[in-house]
Formats: C-alpha cells, sequence, structure tokens
C-alpha cells in the first residue's frame, strides 16, 4: 500500500461494492489458495471495470488471468459483439476461473488460453485489440509489451500492475531485488516509446496506463 490507512479506508468506504459473484470469488480464492494477494482488490476491480467501459472495447488481451477477478471486471465493459481473451501459465487456477466465469454474465465472451503468453500471443490472429491487461511475471513485461504494441488499434489502452513494486523503485533498494530491476526497466521503456502516452497512477501497487496514440509509427 503506497497511501496512508486513513485515505485508503475512506476511499474504501465510498465506491460501488463488488457484486455478488466478485465476493464469492475473492473468498474462495482466498479459502483455495497461498496467493489471494496476487488478485486485484475489489477497489481496482471497479478502476478496470470503469476504464473498460470508458473504451468500450470490442477485442480485450489480458496476460495473467489468476483466479479470474480482473478478467470479470475488465469483461464489464465489453461491447455487445466483445470478446476477452485471457491467458494463464499456471492451471492451478482454471477450476476456480472457469467456474466463476460461468457464473457471470459473460461466459459467452471470455476465452480463457492456458499456456505461456509470449508463445500464445505471436500465434493469435489478433490485429485490433482495443485494450491489454498485463499482470503476469515481471521479468516479462516489457516482452509482453513488445508483443502486443504492433497489434494494438489507435486509442487503445494498455494497463500494466504492480509497476511500483511494493514502492521498492524509489527506496534504492532495487539491486537487491531482480524484479524491482525488471519493473524499472519497463517503466523507462514506457517512459520512453514514442508510440504511447503513459502514466503511473499510485493506486496500491502502482497501475501504469499506456495511451497508443492514432499517428504511431511502427
Amino acid at each position: 500500500m503506497l497511501i496512508p490507512l486513513k485515505i485508503d479506508n475512506y476511499i474504501n468506504k465510498n465506491f460501488k461494492k463488488e457484486l455478488k459473484y466478485l465476493v464469492l470469488l475473492r473468498h474462495e480464492t482466498l479459502l483455495k489458495t497461498h496467493y489471494s494477494k496476487m488478485s486485484i482488490t475489489p477497489y481496482e476491480g471497479r478502476l478496470l471495470s470503469l476504464i473498460s467501459k470508458l473504451v468500450n472495447p470490442k477485442l480485450i488481451l489480458e496476460i495473467g488471468t489468476f483466479t479470474g477477478y480482473s478478467t470479470l471486471c475488465l469483461a464489464e465493459g465489453l461491447k455487445k459483439e466483445g470478446k476477452l481473451i485471457t491467458i494463464e501459465k499456471n492451471k492451478n487456477w482454471k477450476i476456480i476461473s472457469d467456474k466463476y466465469f460461468n457464473l457471470s454474465p459473460f461466459y459467452k465472451k471470455i476465452s480463457p488460453i492456458h499456456g505461456d503468453a509470449l508463445k500464445i500471443i505471436p500465434n493469435l490472429n489478433l490485429k485490433k485489440i482495443d485494450l491489454v491487461f498485463i499482470d503476469a511475471d515481471k521479468k516479462n513485461y516489457s516482452n509482453y509489451f513488445d508483443l502486443v504494441i504492433s497489434k494494438m488499434n489507435s486509442g487503445g489502452i494498455i494497463l500494466s500492475d504492480n509497476v511500483l513494486w511494493h514502492g521498492k523503485l524509489f527506496n534504492n533498494i532495487e539491486n537487491y531485488d531482480k524484479i524491482s530491476k525488471y519493473i524499472n526497466i519497463y517503466n523507462k521503456k514506457l517512459y520512453q516509446d514514442l508510440r504511447i502516452e503513459n502514466i503511473i497512477l499510485p493506486i496500491r501497487d502502482g497501475l501504469s496506463l499506456s495511451f497508443v496514440k492514432k499517428n504511431r509509427i511502427e
């Protein structure tokens, strides 16, 4: 957490609460996995939902499903004929994610794929992605970005989670944390890429929002 607890508590009391199936999913993730902190929070979920609704995407690509909480939040903004492809390497979460995808009103729109995103994305026939959410292994964030940027629709959005990595990036201890190094390289990459406009939001563990320019040069 990067903001004072009092502010965090106030924020959590003043946003639209979770849908029932999201509450159930969050509780089951807590009970049946040892990695519940990998899931986004309800507040972050509402933010993803709002961004998705603003974009109103026809195609969403999510890299890193975990148990599907973020997937379902992103799906809330899909067009009527929209589709969400979500990729997860760890098959241990499939039973939970599939269960809640089927409980949601978006089950026909969500296409879960299990495997290595670095190998899967190049083989997907994706040309016009409107919204991407990257929340997988941090060392490959730069590689994931390189794979999706040329497939993005003009005006599309790329979201990347955990880009402040527990505050380690600005506490001068990145040399003792390999993941901090990867995240720092990624943040600099986004800052220098002329094809996007990027901003880091100090929400939870940091969320970057990259707008794909309409007149970008590949």
